[in-house]
């Protein structure tokens, strides 16, 4: 590989023979060392003394740092890999200042560099996560930054990038590190060189470590407190004003614009952005988005500057004010180029918004279209995906209606309209005169229909949409739409669509997952393997045909991932016991993920003639069941939980006993002696260490941070424990007064364990910076995204007497997601008194505001909506759902099911309290709890129903959505098997009936669980203890064994928890002994079991079986018999 730079090796020959060090950097020095001097007046070591360090029969510690660097280096090359670690331990608790630092550079130039690296590697992999001392970093770095640069091939790439990463890395993690290059006497001119060389293994590096060394930079650049850091005019080699790319490089994507305006004020900032070899370089780059639009603005607000001119990669970062005052054809010229250049013009994710992925351009694109007073069909079309600038209010007053139609396919094609947006075109479009009378017209819509209401593709008979979703163009345009549009949907095709295999061929894939699961059950018709192995289906409709598509398909390879997640035990017999292992063989290689039911049935029937000896050819996931001595003719146990700890975490729950028992494990394996946990360990540990308790975080400090990071939830002592270590300051992160917007983004999992104490002490410059760069892409919910926005506002507000100019609320405002920063309550409540917010209402409701600042959002609509909510606003309830109250709710106009569902399926869903408070009022007004409704109500909140309204539910209702009763009363649970019954009365012969009744088993009677019995459906044991009381003790062995099949042994472990224990007294012990597992406590021979059991009524929970038994002896028969004839 070609060297980075041709005049890298002269850098490294400067960098070696430079000067005194630099005032008040006195742990640094430079070489030469002149060692008959440095070390006149240290006690010599003897080679025996650091062999004696070497074989551990001596501590290191025994010996000063000024022996060992005063020793031959022939002695230095015995010691261990580990003897750095060591070292550093004995270092660390003395003072730096009483060591003089030319040690460093004296011992260090001693080391063979392989054996030098192998240590620095070991150090790293201890270090890693542990904070250095800053003083020891400057010590170490001192003399390992010497002998560095005296390393053979040091200026190519791959050895410059091994030194950096995998030995210098932990002494770099503090900028101040880099003041030792000054402190060297490096120049701007040598240092420039070296900025060229690590820029040439940027891209090699981690992220952290890329912060890291340009943290390093920027130290070395502005360390001496001027703001001109090599930079003058007036000297020739460092007037270029290609700065960026010369100082900077790659490592300008960490740069904030706070660290911009520390390299120069805005005038020499602005030369240095519109130089062609820095413009250039950042057309590569990924900036920070402050950094990109402050980059932007340094070359648009330039004097006379041209904006036409600017390149396409900067116009997705123009400030709207710099669009203010273009004419007519600048503005369309830089809106047809802003459409085609920016990121909405490749496509936008399911499920967002257009506003929060792209703010900016929305704001700019909203700026540009107030210029322009023609909307014409060819200015539309022109426009292109700048088309979304649009304002509802400019959609409802500036586009004529007669031309409306003729701009319809621009309009159709562009992607990401707002609710509100695609609302008021397609109303506009029908009160003009369009009609869908056809596929053909539906289809014109595009990326419109979501504007149409549930209402009105209800109203389009099923021959439009079949003939719709039929043409590519509009299959690929229903992805975006609202569930509930979607639903609708499939609802009319299914109407129409009679076969199964007909209805896979005509539903496109974005509309799958809508298909109710009763309409997938094949029964007599083939499947066609290929038209189900192209869809995503989901665990519970491939469970449908699963046993119809592995009789179809005996290579169990071509199945595709999403059918092969359908796998159920009822399916047994179809897959056959001896192909079990080919089946789960192609799991693994498909990397399918499979419920805990799922897995366990699966692990049974692989292990049915023994224990594989092959585990790392099945599914991961399934060493969830196993412990480390099933696996231990794979591998060892350390193997066994690296495996564990990247299987999916979801499988087993938080408490599952199983879980834990992994953990107890996982730790005895390691031999982790008390509760630190080191990196290396961590690693192996995987999702276990989300598990650990509150001591093991903090006795391993920052080690486990970035691990936890990706736990999701925490329990209340974890928290603790984690607040804890952060506040201790003892971490790699620092301080939480030290931290950037960077640590944030590195702590993104963890922010909502911080409590006020923590986020107060944070600098509201990191919180803003992350909240603008990175908070959009972290997991965070809104709410706890409001938490941080919360700590921006004012402590006290004054009461506002009116909205201030700087805050009204503009179409700018509206397009911010941080608008909520830039509020009090009082200063929202002034602003909204004059402003509109119904055309932005989806979007303005995702954005993080606080409860006070939502309280007075909801006057707002209070005051806008005195007869009660609309649809699209009670789909938008989510954040309102802490401020509203049962009595409220009942009084809202819910007149139709959509409105019920807009208000169930918000996001988060309403509490208990207020969804029985909506369905009680919904019910109120004569509405009928059809499917729509029934499907909104879902599993959450079928609980609320009372018997009057589970009865009055249309049976074939049930077919079409999916209800599980298992948390409800045994009334509910058995008034809703009796219609699930009828609903599915069809299809009770088929292998998929089990799956389709399943859910509402627990209020089976016994004659129908006696029927299930002989049809193989391996019901598992978790099912059968839940089943009605009454109905469970009637069943006999035989009956249960039938039910359970390969689940059978498992009871075994239930016998003496109720209710199988009480099952088991109530049968023959010879019985139960036929079943051979080992049941015991049955009724003996010559026993008599007189029962009178007590059954609950309907609406109560079961309360047992009440048994008196007698014990009665031959000889009591025998003498009952004489006294009866002496008689």
């Amino acid at each position: 590989m070609p060297p980075l730079l041709p005049g890298l090796g002269f850098l490294l020959l400067l960098l070696g023979c430079q000067g005194a060090a630099a005032a008040g950097t006195e742990l640094c020095s430079s070489s030469p060392v002149n060692e008959s001097a440095v070390c006149a007046s240290v006690p010599s070591a003897s080679q025996e003394q650091l062999l004696e360090v070497a074989r551990g029969q001596r501590s290191p510690c025994s010996l000063t740092f000024g022996q060992l660097a005063c020793a031959q280096g022939a002695w230095l090359q015995d010691l261990q890999d580990d003897f750095l670690t060591s070292l550093y331990s004995c270092l660390a608790s003395k003072p730096s200042t009483a060591v003089d630092p030319e040690y460093s550079i004296l011992f260090f130039s001693k080391y063979d560099a392989r054996k030098l690296l192998a240590s620095l590697t070991a150090f790293s992999q201890q270090f890693s996560q542990v904070p250095l001392s800053l003083e020891w970093s400057l010590v170490f770095i001192n003399g390992l930054w010497e002998r560095m640069l005296q390393v053979p091939g040091i200026e190519t790439p791959p050895v410059l990038f091994q030194w950096l990463h995998e030995g210098l890395e932990p002494f770099l993690v503090q900028p101040e590190v880099f003041g030792c290059l000054r402190a060297k006497d490096v120049s701007c001119e040598e240092f420039q060189l070296l900025v060229a060389a690590l820029d040439g293994i940027y891209a090699q590096l981690p992220v952290e470590e890329q912060r890291n060394l340009y943290s390093g930079i920027k130290h070395f650049l502005t360390q001496d407190g001027s703001s001109q850091s090599c930079y003058s005019e007036a000297v020739p080699g460092l007037n270029s004003t290609a700065w960026f790319r010369n100082f900077l490089g790659s490592f300008l994507e960490h740069a904030t614009v706070e660290d911009l305006q520390l390299f120069g004020d805005e005038a020499r900032l602005q030369k240095f952005a519109r130089d062609p070899v820095n413009l250039e370089m950042v057309g590569n780059l990924t900036l920070l988005r402050d950094t990109a639009l402050y980059y932007t603005l340094l070359l648009s607000s330039a004097p006379a500057f041209p904006l036409p001119s600017l390149p396409d990669r900067f116009l997705c970062f123009l400030s709207p004010r710099a669009v203010g005052k273009l004419s007519r054809e600048e503005a369309l010229g830089v809106a047809q180029r802003l459409g085609r250049s920016c990121p909405w013009s490749r496509g936008m994710p399911a499920g967002r918004a257009p506003s929060s992925l792209a703010p900016q351009e929305l704001q700019v694109a909203s700026s540009l279209l107030r210029n322009l007073e023609d909307f014409s069909p060819a200015v539309l079309a022109a426009l292109g995906q700048a088309a979304l600038g649009l304002s509802v209010s400019r959609i409802q007053e500036s586009i004529p209606e007669e031309q409306l139609e003729a701009a319809l396919p621009a309009l159709a094609s562009v992607r990401g309209w707002s609710a509100e947006q695609a609302r008021a075109v397609v109303n506009k479009l029908l009160r003009s005169g369009y009609q869908i009378l056809d596929g053909q017209s539906l289809a014109e819509l595009g990326t419109l229909v979501g504007g149409l209401n549930s209402s009105t593709l209800r109203s389009l008979s099923p021959e439009v949409v079949l003939e719709a979703l039929q043409l590519p163009g509009f299959a690929r345009h229903v992805a975006a739409l609202p569930p509930a549009l979607k639903r609708s949907l499939v609802e009319k095709v299914s109407s129409r669509v009679g076969r199964p295999a007909e209805l896979v061929k005509l539903i496109p894939n974005a509309l799958v997952s809508y298909i109710p699961k009763s309409l997938l059950v094949f029964g007599e018709e083939e499947p066609n393997v290929q038209d189900l192995n192209s869809k995503p289906w989901s665990r519970e409709q491939a469970a449908m045909f699963f046993s119809d598509v592995v009789k179809a398909e005996p290579d169990f390879s071509r199945l595709s991932q999403s059918v092969l997640q359908g796998f159920t035990c009822a399916a047994a017999s179809a897959v056959g016991a001896e192909r079990f292992q080919e089946l789960a063989k192609v799991m693994r290689k498909k990397k399918v993920r499979l419920g805990q039911d799922q897995l366990s049935c699966l692990l049974k029937m692989v292990t049915l003639h023994g224990i594989p000896k092959d585990w790392d050819s099945y599914p991961q996931d399934l060493l969830l069941f196993l412990s480390p001595s099933d696996y231990a003719a794979t591998g060892n146990c350390s193997q066994f939980f690296t495996n564990i700890g990247k299987a999916n975490v979801d499988v087993l729950p938080r408490e599952a006993p199983q879980r834990q028992q992994l953990l107890l494990e996982a730790l005895e394996c390691l031999r982790i002696p008390g509760t630190q946990i080191n990196k290396e360990n961590a690693e192996i540990l995987g999702w276990l260490v989300c598990d650990l308790g509150g001591e093991y975080i903090r006795s391993s400090g920052g080690s486990l941070l970035k691990d936890l990071s990706q736990c999701g939830s925490f329990l209340p002592e974890q928290e603790e424990a984690i607040r804890d270590v952060l506040s201790s300051g003892n971490t790699t992160f620092g301080p939480p007064a030290a931290w950037s917007a960077f640590t944030l983004s590195e702590l993104s999992g963890l922010i909502p364990v911080l409590d006020p104490s923590i986020l107060q002490q944070i600098p509201r410059k990191a919180l803003t910076t992350w909240l603008r760069n990175f908070a959009w892409d972290s997991p965070l919910s809104r709410e706890e995204l409001a938490t941080v926005v919360g700590e921006l506002l004012p402590r006290r507000h004054k009461r506002a007497d009116g909205c201030p100019a700087e805050l009204e609320i503009t179409e700018t405002i509206l397009n911010d997601e941080l608008m909520p920063a830039y509020y009090s309550p009082e200063q929202l409540r002034a602003c909204l008194r004059n402003s509109s917010l119904e055309n932005h209402l989806s979007q303005v409701l995702t954005y993080p505001f606080s409860n006070p600042q939502l309280a007075v959002l909801k006057e707002y609509l209070e005051e806008r909506y005195p007869d009660g909510y609309p649809e699209n606003v009670l789909s938008s309830m989510g954040p309102f759902l802490p401020l509203l109250s049962p009595e409220e709710i009942s009084s809202w106009k819910l007149s139709s099911a959509d409105m019920l569902a807009a208000f169930l399926k918000t996001q988060p869903r309403p509490s208990q309290s207020l969804a029985s408070a909506a369905i009680k009022r919904y019910v109120e007004l004569g509405n009928a709890l059809n499917a729509t409704a029934l499907d909104a109500i879902g599993t959450e909140y079928v609980c609320l129903l009372n018997a009057t309204q589970l009865k009055a539910i249309d049976p074939p209702s049930l077919r079409v959505v999916s209800l599980n009763p298992s948390a409800c009363s045994q009334e509910t649970k058995n008034l809703l098997y009796q219609k699930a019954k009828e609903a599915f009365s069809d299809q009770h012969h088929l292998p998929a009936y089990y799956e389709l009744i399943l859910p509402y088993l627990e209020g089976a009677p016994a004659a129908d669980l006696k029927v299930l019995s002989e049809h193989d459906v391996n019901m598992n044991v978790a099912t059968f203890v839940t089943l009605r009381r009454d109905s469970l003790m009637v069943l006999t062995p035989r009956e249960v064994q039938g039910l359970l099949g390969v689940h059978l042994p498992e009871l075994a472990r239930w016998q003496r928890r109720a209710p199988v224990r009480d099952w088991i007294a109530l049968q023959r012990q010879p019985e139960l002994d036929a079943l051979h597992i080992g049941l015991t406590g049955g009724v003996q021979e010559g026993y008599i079991n007189l029962v009178t059991p007590k059954f609950p009524a309907p609406s109560s929970a079961p309360l047992g079986t009440v048994a008196m038994v007698f014990h009665l002896l031959p000889a009591l028969f025998l003498s009952f018999l004489m006294v009866s004839i002496l008689s």
